[in-house]
């Protein structure tokens, strides 16, 4: 027994030796790992902000023709991404009054003007909701010893939204031309000072759009092997093909398609998502059909402090596409009424505006739109926008004359409706749901009313689907199942009844 019991000892002795070795061994390593490699900046700072994921205004540098030591591209870089870091900072400082990364980003004097505001604001219940969607930085002086240099930023766009009390007080847009003085200190670059020397109200030049008359005689797709998933796994150009040439041959012109924000990179659009698109529209333009591009679809946050990612990816597929032969206008967001409870009406009025603004500041040639989810919501932003359109799936019985006090209302634009349409279900999730019978009824007499009153249409949708994402619906059946029977054509690829007045000439 006692034999035994030093047997167990040593091997607990030697099975403890080998442990204590392993650590030691691995404790060395990782500390000759550490000293041979440079410092993680994000590991030295006391701040989560990290701007590449949270931060991307337009940022244009006019030449490098500055007094003093010439500038390198990488010393560039890094003064850009230090400076863009600290108007982020500034931007969160005002929006939660809190001093969290100011230290890390604005010296001791500059950091005064800033605690200043910020204790004055908490005093006062106040906060500000803020971001910043352009700089246009002028290197104006390096100094000899890269420890020093002066910007001014010119045109500088801001959005601001002022709470008072958590109440909504007033918002502003406007541009200002900033002066900047910045030192690199332990190896970074810090504002030392910053002074707004301009400002005027925000602007921008209207744009000039075409008298071309709009016709839009047309249909909402989705391939039915994927539906909210075009540019997915799925994808196959074949069959969107065989699709736009099924679409044309009933005689509709144009089509409107949706371009998932998460799914197409966010702010970093994938360029395989964007040659897929672009794919999409050749495609059409060789059945000489029209594309409503619809943008931001599955999208619903609208933070302020967001709106520099929105943008990058707008930018990025406006710029891609803005070209086009087959392009027809731009869609800017599918139904943003349905998130004025959840996000609140002024703020996504607000994002609209702006995301318009951008638009139309890349493409001055295509009408710009929004797809309301109904007709009372069809006026906002009419001042703004070049194209009315809203979705239909009421009584087609007040459909005529809630269509011609919305024309008279907006006497100066063309108006579409992007969406309307009957499902054909009827079983256990809606008993007294409508047949394909009635369908055909309801689309027979749409047709009717749209060409008594020259009414330009999208209908809702070319196939029925057998499976609906949760992110559409919902996951209630009663929801969910409905959905799938929109189509004129049903699962098995037959066409039903209503697809006789899929178009009338």
């Amino acid at each position: 027994m006692r034999s035994i019991n030093k047997k167990i000892i040593r091997g607990i002795l030697f099975l403890s030796y080998i442990l204590i070795i392993g650590l030691i061994t691995y404790g060395l390593s990782a500390l000759f790992g550490y000293l041979n490699t440079g410092a993680d900046r994000s590991t030295m700072l006391h701040t989560e902000i990290k701007k590449v994921e949270q931060f991307l205004p337009k940022i244009r540098w006019a030449s490098l023709e500055n007094e003093g030591r010439p500038m390198s591209d990488q010393t560039l870089a890094e003064i850009e991404n230090d400076y863009l870091d600290a108007w982020y900072v500034k931007h969160v400082a005002y929006q939660t009054n809190a001093r969290t990364g100011i230290k890390d980003y604005y010296t001791k004097n500059a950091r005064k003007n800033l605690y200043n505001i910020i204790n004055k604001n908490t005093e006062m219940g106040t906060t500000i909701k803020s971001t910043s969607l352009e700089h246009h930085p002028n290197l104006e002086f390096f100094s000899e010893d890269g420890h020093l240099i002066i910007i001014t930023d010119k045109d500088v766009v801001e959005y601001k939204r002022i709470y008072k009390d958590k109440a909504f007080l007033l918002e502003t847009k406007d541009v200002s031309t900033y002066k900047i003085i910045m030192l690199l200190e332990d190896g970074f670059w810090r504002i030392r000072h910053m002074l707004k020397t301009a400002n005027d109200d925000y602007n921008p030049a209207n744009k000039i759009i075409s008298d071309e008359t709009i016709d839009i005689k047309g249909i909402n797709y989705y391939p039915q092997a994927s539906p909210w998933d075009v540019f997915g796994k799925k994808f196959n150009l074949d069959t969107i093909a065989r699709d736009f040439k099924l679409i044309k041959d009933t005689g509709l012109n144009s089509i409107r398609i949706f371009v998932p924000y998460e799914d197409f990179g966010k702010a970093n659009v994938s360029p395989d998502r964007l040659n897929k698109l672009e794919q999409v529209m050749d495609t059409a333009e060789e059945e000489n059909l029209k594309v409503v591009v619809t943008l931001f679809d599955f999208y619903g946050d609208y933070s302020i402090l967001n709106w520099t990612l929105n943008q990058r990816h707008a930018e990025t597929i406006v710029s891609k596409l803005k070209n086009h032969k087959a392009l027809l206008a731009w869609d800017v967001k599918n139904e943003p009424n349905l998130d004025f409870e959840s996000r609140g009406k002024d703020l996504v009025v607000a994002w609209l505006n702006n995301t318009i603004d951008l638009v139309k500041s890349i493409d001055s040639i295509h009408p710009v739109t929004i797809g309301w989810s109904n007709i009372e919501s069809a006026p906002i932003l009419k001042d703004k926008i070049d194209l009315i359109t809203f979705h239909y799936y009421e009584d087609l019985n007040n459909l005529e004359k809630a269509y011609l006090d919305l024309k008279d209302s907006i006497p100066n634009k063309p108006i579409a409706i992007t969406e309307f349409g009957m499902s054909s279900y009827k079983g256990l999730w809606n008993p007294l749901g409508k047949t394909e019978e009635d369908q055909a009824s309801y689309h027979k007499q749409a047709q009717e009313i749209f060409s008594e009153n020259n009414i330009n249409y999208m209908s809702w949708t070319l196939y029925d689907f057998t499976d609906i994402p949760n992110e559409v619906t919902g996951m209630l059946p009663w929801r969910k199942t409905p959905q799938k029977y929109y189509g004129f054509i049903n699962e098995k690829g037959d066409k039903k009844a209503a697809f006789k007045y899929i178009y009338t000439p």
